[in-house]
């Protein structure tokens, strides 16, 4: 996924933001709160998302992918897509639409009905 098809991707999620910083990373909210990250570094894109406790504790481990910097050494459960073979872009786009998910179902009640968010 080049950083083109990851901003036309989250752009395409409801009641998002972007925004430039942290060294020029493309950072992708909703609410307000941060649910994608694309940059980090000059070479291969890069791209870091929220994850599940389990999709946590599966994703660590392949190739290609890590526990994201600075966030996963918080103790957050956020995965950083550095280097090939890492996702396809299919699961990519999967696991970045569940990062805005998780992130969305965290906003306040009255923040979801907003932003006009459909989440239980």
């Amino acid at each position: 996924m080049t950083y083109d098809e990851y901003n036309a991707f989250c752009r395409a999620l409801v009641a998002t933001s972007h925004v430039v910083q942290w060294g020029g990373s493309q950072v992708w909210k909703v609410g307000g709160k941060v649910f994608a990250i694309g940059g980090w570094d000059e070479g291969e894109p890069r791209f870091t998302f929220k994850v599940s406790d389990i999709a946590y504790e599966i994703l660590k481990e392949q190739p290609g992918l890590r526990p994201a910097p600075y966030l996963g050494s918080r103790g957050m459960k956020w995965i950083q897509h550095f280097s090939e073979p890492g996702l396809s872009d299919e699961a990519l786009r999967d696991y970045i639409r569940q990062s805005h998910s998780m992130i969305s179902r965290g906003l306040s009640r009255k923040k979801r009905i907003e932003l006009g968010l459909n989440i239980a």
